[in-house]
């Protein structure tokens, strides 16, 4: 195994340059690291992650923290976990999930033993308790997601007026005036204030009204069998409705069986839409969905890159919202 030493002698500089490099504890000229790297790569060098924490007097370990005992971790989930993964490994960290719950005690009893150098918090509410917690306790973070008022905190997260706008530009492109949206409904009255359910009806309720379009907004549980019962009662109470929009991952295969037990096809008689969602859930049905994909794996790793370069630079990077993109397949068609 390459030594430090070895890394020196190959790249014609000190040990101690070689050093600053690989810890990241003094600045080192462009030119310089460039060679050292080089040798790096060279010789297949591998980074002691360990030895350079203690340098630093950091653990390189970050938190994402996901209330997993409240939500279900489902695929859009787990491609912003793969994506902060992927980019924490590349900085040199070492990413933890931490499944703690919406209650702020718990994460304030993890955050005080100095296990993690900053967190990544997920599942954002309008009023999130765990926001105060870590700005109380000092902790860095970066949220992916919004709280109610976000200006001078660092976020990143979907653009949801946009997502919504683009979802209805489809629509009514293949002519449907009569549009209904399947949100989620949660047990736990804590979710109630989610960020991304709150912004979606919103958005919703603002732009179908702008536009002229007859719509009605209902919620269910997070599986497919609330999915299939809700859309069945939704298409018995509105007959109109031409096109369901779903923002409610686990719902939403339920909610193509519910408009074939209607005794309805898709798009044929009803199109439906999957909002902030994964091309992987658009090829669980027949036909396949279309989707407003989500931009899981890309917030992942802005999230992470902005918490790493606050923690190792003090850089304080400008929040950013992405919009999820139109994804079209069968389950969208003219109206009949």
């Amino acid at each position: 195994m390459s030594t430090m030493q070895d890394v020196a002698d190959r790249a014609g500089v000190s040990i101690a340059s070689v050093s600053y490099v690989v810890n990241g504890t003094k600045p080192v000229a462009p030119a310089t690291r460039a060679r050292i790297e080089a040798a790096m790569a060279e010789l297949n060098f591998q980074r002691n992650r360990a030895a350079r924490a203690l340098a630093i007097r950091r653990t390189q370990s970050l938190a994402l923290v996901f209330p997993a005992l409240d939500r279900r971790l489902g695929t859009t989930s787990i491609e912003f976990l793969t994506g902060a993964a992927r980019t924490a490994n590349e900085c040199d960290y070492h990413l933890t999930l931490w499944p703690v719950s919406n209650d702020a005690s718990e994460l304030t009893d993890l955050v005080s033993v100095g296990v993690v150098d900053g967190v990544l918090l997920m599942e954002v509410l309008l009023d999130d308790p765990r926001v105060a917690a870590l700005q109380k306790s000092k902790t860095p973070f970066v949220m992916i997601g919004r709280t109610a008022e976000p200006d001078g905190l660092p976020y990143v997260d979907i653009d949801f007026d946009a997502t919504v706008a683009g979802a209805l530009d489809h629509l009514e492109s293949l002519g449907h005036r009569h549009i209904a949206l399947v949100e989620e409904s949660h047990a736990n009255k804590d979710f109630l204030a989610y960020g991304p359910q709150v912004r979606t009806d919103a958005a919703f309720a603002r732009l179908v009204e702008a536009r002229g379009l007859s719509s009605v907004t209902v919620g269910c549980g997070q599986t497919a069998a609330a999915g299939a019962a809700v859309t069945r009662q939704l298409l018995a109470d509105h007959p109109d409705i031409t096109a369901v929009m779903v923002r409610n991952e686990q719902a939403t295969l339920g909610v193509m069986l519910g408009v074939r037990q209607a005794g309805l096809r898709v798009p044929e008689d009803v199109s439906v839409l999957s909002l902030t969602t994964t091309t992987e859930i658009s090829t669980m049905s027949e036909p396949a969905l279309t989707i407003m994909r989500s931009p899981g794996d890309e917030l992942g790793r802005l999230g992470v890159k902005m918490l790493v370069d606050h923690l190792d630079r003090g850089l304080d990077t400008p929040p950013q919202l992405i919009p999820c993109t139109l994804y079209r397949a069968g389950s969208t068609g003219e109206v009949r």
